[in-house]
């Protein structure tokens, strides 16, 4: 006697969304970003613009009680500031991040690219860049130039001098392509995609510039913001955002001291010792990502 085959009824199409366990993290929008919220990058901004805030208005109120410099600061004061801030930019980054989980290099963009194709995208976002701010110059009638080295106090002493080509040429491209590119592009990019947050991303790193730049220069410096956006989101790496900003910052910086043949040296010294600083930091935060990228 045979037995009938028990019924089976299909169980129909799958959900098109699949739910999450409850309570389960939201998955990053973009496939290979890490898993930061939108507001990540924001909080980390603020914070390490509050650092040295702090320690600015401490300052002021010892030298407005001593009585000396008639109540500004003095250089080795600010130069000291100005260390903080760029070292509070790096710890503010790695404290907003890991909010979400343990960093690691790969989550910065501290990951090698391919070179030849890197230098491409650098050269050409590069020339685009100095083509906008020369037009804008002339449009605005602009000839003046960032008086931030002597501010420090780069002309009272060579050891100031010094101290502040370095915090210019190699701390700055380090701290902010660390925070602005590492930290609040990939965060807005996971939410609002690239364009979106490559503009945010350059406005808010023109805006910081309010006070060490003319003001004729922060929508040629937004732009800039913008064009290390795009390299890091095409190379995958955060290494040719470093190499640019150490280049620039040493022409600038070279320009404002009247330097001629000093220039070239001065970028490729910049360049070298500021890739040498964010590997360093690629390895404390592990070697796992920091193999070669394939950029697509």
């Amino acid at each position: 006697m045979s037995i009938p085959p028990p019924s089976y009824a299909h169980p129909g199409p799958p959900p098109e969304h699949p739910e999450r366990p409850e309570g389960a993290p939201d998955r990053p929008r973009r496939s290979g970003l890490p898993p930061w919220r939108w507001w990540m990058g924001l909080v980390g901004v603020v914070l390490g613009l509050a650092v040295p805030l702090v320690f600015g208005v401490i300052a002021g109120i010892g030298v407005a009680v001593s009585g000396d410099s008639g109540g500004d600061l003095p250089s080795g004061v600010l130069i000291a500031l100005t260390f903080v801030q760029d070292i509070g930019f790096i710890a503010a980054a790695l404290f907003v991040a890991r909010m979400a989980r343990r960093p690691t290099a790969r989550d910065f963009g501290l990951v090698r690219t391919q070179f030849w194709r890197a230098v491409g995208i650098v050269i050409g976002v590069y020339i685009a860049f100095y083509a906008f701010a020369g037009i804008w110059a002339s449009l605005l009638n602009i000839d003046e130039q960032s008086d931030l080295p002597d501010e420090l106090g780069a002309d009272s002493s060579t050891a100031a001098l010094v101290a502040v080509l370095v915090l210019v040429c190699v701390m700055a491209p380090v701290a902010e392509e660390f925070l602005f590119r590492g930290l609040l592009f990939t965060s807005l990019r996971a939410s609002a995609g690239l364009w979106p947050a490559a503009i945010v991303t350059g406005a808010m790193f023109g805006a910081i510039h309010v006070g060490s730049s003319p003001v004729g220069l922060l929508v040629p410096l937004a732009v800039l913001g913008l064009g290390l956006c795009l390299i890091y989101a095409w190379t995958r790496s955060l290494y040719p955002c470093v190499a640019l900003h150490a280049v620039n910052n040493a022409i600038a910086f070279g320009v404002t001291q009247d330097w001629t043949w000093q220039i070239p040296l001065l970028m490729v010294g910049a360049t070298a010792v500021s890739l040498l600083i964010v590997v360093s930091i690629g390895r404390a935060l592990g070697q796992r990502g920091v193999g070669r990228v394939v950029a697509a």
